[in-house]
């Protein structure tokens, strides 16, 4: 049996270092993933890693990290500090998903993708999930559906 092509490209860039930031990325992963989405390829980066080349080459993004003293971690950071200027006007117009855990405030960490984003020109497809302490049923399930709903938009392109 042939596999179908593959007509578009997911990005998943994500700083995990903690148990509930896992959970979120797992469940993020299952809805992008999902078998019903036909002919999108998800590739997933830590963010530490990921190179001007992987968000050129992506069609949309999904963005995860953990609220750090207020802010995106460093690690989603360094990500836009190394892919910024090389996509930035080369990206304009792509969707995005950002998913965000916190054991308080996250407003600044979404204030701060929020603004890099917009610098971009990137098109926010879907709420952000914002967890504080352990992920509910209904906050991962939330993840899945950020996954599925970036992922599926892409479908077609």
């Amino acid at each position: 049996m042939r596999r179908p092509k593959l007509s578009a490209r997911l990005l998943i860039v994500h700083h995990t270092p903690s148990p509930h930031c896992q959970e979120m990325f797992e469940a993020v992963i299952a809805g992008a993933t999902d078998p019903e989405i036909e002919g999108v390829e998800v590739v997933r980066r830590p963010a530490l890693t990921v190179s001007p080349t992987d968000m050129l080459e992506a069609d949309g993004y999904l963005l995860g990290s953990p609220a750090n003293l207020g802010y995106m971690s460093g690690a989603l950071k360094h990500a836009f500090d190394v892919c910024y200027y090389p996509c930035l006007d080369s990206t304009k117009g792509r969707p995005y998903g950002l998913y965000l855990h916190g054991n308080q405030g996250t407003e600044g960490a979404e204030r701060g993708v929020s603004a890099i984003t917009t610098g971009l020109g990137w098109v926010q497809a879907a709420e952000t999930v914002i967890v504080q302490g352990k992920p509910s049923k209904d906050e991962l399930q939330a993840c899945w559906e950020l996954g599925a709903t970036v992922a599926a938009g892409l479908m077609g392109d």
